[in-house]
């Protein structure tokens, strides 16, 4: 274990233990990138990949909204796809278009051509970045490490890019189940090793987005993406608090609470109090503001982040929003969201 300074600011791990904290702790899903004018320089100089692969600049994304918008932990800045590039499938990614994987997995040939791999090795670069975010963060904050869930990984895999509605991954795996079992028990267990090696260099807690969780019906959900995701948590979780976000997914907080997380992030379609319901009250809960609403002018921002704040209330409760910051935001309306959520006296 890399020796780590103590935390200056520890309250989003204390609200992950359920322990009483003096304000709700607040960070941003994809607050590291594309809102911030800061980051859209370091976009026009290098490529996506290039972003991702070197150290200093992931580090120096990874920083960005903790000194600009003052949240109360850093995200690594990476991508859910470097798990399919590592375990040996091209992954290309367009500006402004979004990924392609020009190979998708269809057949039992496709899937001899990818392994599962040392991540020691094939994601060395991201273990390098969290050393030297930790480094650079000096205890102000901590970090989160995360990966894509396997059924999000494996959608685009066999997709071969994104989609709204994934169809063709959903029919690849009910017309090859036991292919598709296979392929998600690989991207299952690539995951663990690299979240084990993400808290081994210093990630001080984990983040498992299910992007696509909630295109399955609730018994397939269970049985294609929560069975991996429940995997993941009983490996990672004796190192480092996990927290699982499956956007679209409520109907299955009863199962996610059950897993042994430490936070379930819930998206805007839910009411507070009724995922509360779902989850119970011995789990934390991360959310649930829309981004799209933090283009509403600021004056609404802060009354909405108030309500949603009181909806919560005053334990076991992470502000975040209930997805990715859209690129769009302007920075100020982010600090706005962010500040109101850190003057709030319950």
């Amino acid at each position: 274990m890399p020796t780590n300074t103590p935390l200056k600011n520890d309250l989003i791990l204390k609200a992950l233990r359920g322990e009483t904290t003096e304000r709700t702790p607040v960070w941003m899903m994809r607050q590291a990138g594309r809102y911030l004018p800061e980051y859209i320089a370091l976009r026009n100089k290098y490529s996506f990949f290039e972003r991702c692969q070197n150290p200093e600049l992931a580090c120096e994304i990874t920083l960005q909204p903790v000194d600009i918008v003052g949240v109360d932990a850093a995200i690594l800045f990476s991508d859910i796809l470097v798990v399919p590039q590592a375990m040996g499938q091209e992954v290309q990614l367009i500006e402004k278009i979004g990924p392609l994987l020009p190979h998708p997995i269809q057949t039992l040939e496709d899937l001899a051509t990818i392994k599962v791999p040392d991540v020691k090795d094939t994601l060395s670069y991201v273990l390098e970045a969290i050393k030297l975010i930790k480094q650079e963060l000096n205890g102000r904050v901590p970090l989160i490490g995360f990966a894509g869930a396997p059924w999000t990984v494996f959608c685009y895999m066999v997709q071969g890019k994104g989609s709204k509605t994934f169809d063709e991954a959903k029919s690849f795996y009910y017309k090859n189940p036991i292919l598709a079992q296979q392929l998600l028990q690989m991207i299952t267990d690539t995951t663990i090793a690299y979240l084990k090696e993400q808290v081994n260099s210093g990630a001080d807690l984990v983040q498992v987005f299910d992007s696509w969780g909630g295109l399955l019906e609730p018994d397939d959900f269970l049985e294609i993406s929560f069975k991996y995701i429940q995997q993941i948590v009983d490996a990672v979780k004796p190192l480092a608090p996990v927290i699982v976000f499956a956007k679209g997914a409520w109907f299955a907080l009863p199962e996610m609470a059950a897993s042994g997380a430490s936070g379930l992030g819930i998206d805007w379609t839910i009411r507070p109090h009724i995922a509360r319901q779902y989850a119970g009250d011995n789990i934390t809960l991360q959310g649930n503001f829309d981004p799209a609403k933090l283009l509403a002018p600021i004056p609404e921002i802060k009354q909405s982040v108030k309500k949603m704040l009181s909806d919560f209330g005053p334990t076991r409760h992470i502000a975040n929003l209930g997805h990715g910051i859209l690129p769009n935001v302007p920075v100020d309306h982010a600090r706005a969201f962010v500040d109101t959520v850190k003057e709030y006296q319950h």
